[in-house]
């Protein structure tokens, strides 16, 4: 090892160890440690973002960032070929949830890949779905995050169909899906700039862009949030909380409760927000 390389390691060690002098003693003041680090340059703020981005996936839950059931872009077992093809091509996924007789009843996953073999007309007249088909996972929709990491990596599966407590599909959320609370949006060729800035998830629950204007959020929900100091929901859970919220936080306004999606050392991203029903014991918040 020359002089530079022992030098430069030197330094690293110094560093590390100026930032961890004081052993945390919880989650929180890691994370207090690590701000403190990055303000002292000692790295940048997408890796800060990403360390607390892999903290948070063990607190949520895959129905926070599932693809709702209504969103689900699906293939019919029935269908022929030439049915098929046209759906696979205006989506642009690469994976899709094969359905029986509804859409409770998902019989396979389809690789788009896999319809490649059957592009002429004579390889054609084989086809058949159950050729192709690989076997679906399902996963409550409970699961921590991080759980369902470790399951995608152990089973090489990159998408799982979401069911609820009574085993209906409730939606699908891909590894993608789960590694963008990490590392922020991943955008492909096939990515829509603008779907709506309200997506329902449910009964009485909504995925809301952070940027939302509020008269808009006013109209879809019926509320009456809209103010003189704010202009959007990032400022109205600002002005609320009183300094910019992490991912994880939660606020209630009236019956409405808000919970932090996604947000980085400088903005929030997204945010779920749940109608909560009159009666407090009627809420499923979780």
């Amino acid at each position: 090892m020359n002089d530079q390389t022992s030098d430069s390691a030197l330094s690293l060690r110094e560093k590390l160890s100026r930032i961890f002098l004081d052993v945390p003693q919880d989650r929180e003041e890691l994370i207090d440690v690590l701000h403190s680090a990055h303000k002292r340059d000692l790295f940048d703020v997408d890796a800060l973002t990403m360390i607390e981005g892999v903290f948070q996936v063990a607190e949520i839950q895959v129905r926070d960032i599932m693809v709702p059931r209504s969103h689900m872009v699906v293939l019919d077992a029935k269908n022929a070929y030439e049915d098929m093809l046209p759906v696979v091509i205006n989506s642009g996924h690469s994976r899709f949830p094969v359905i029986g007789d509804n859409r409770d009843e998902i019989v396979g996953i389809l690789l788009a890949k896999d319809l490649l073999r059957y592009v002429s007309e004579e390889n054609r007249k084989d086809f058949e779905i159950k050729d192709v088909l690989r076997a679906p996972s399902f996963v409550p929709e409970s699961k921590r995050l991080n759980v369902l990491l470790k399951e995608f990596r152990a089973s090489r599966n990159h998408m799982a169909i979401v069911v609820d407590e009574y085993g209906g599909v409730s939606g699908l959320v891909t590894i993608e899906d789960v590694l963008e609370q990490i590392v922020g949006e991943i955008d492909d060729e096939h990515d829509i700039e603008d779907v709506g800035n309200i997506r329902r998830l449910g009964v009485n629950r909504y995925s809301v862009k952070a940027l939302t204007p509020i008269d808009e959020i006013d109209e879809f929900l019926e509320s009456n949030f809209n103010s003189d100091e704010y202009e959007t929901l990032a400022g109205l859970l600002m002005k609320h909380l009183g300094h910019l919220p992490k991912r994880g936080e939660s606020v209630m306004i009236d019956r409405f409760l808000f919970k932090i999606m996604s947000a980085d050392s400088r903005r929030i991203k997204h945010v779920q927000i749940i109608l909560l029903p009159e009666n407090p014991k009627d809420a499923d918040v979780t």
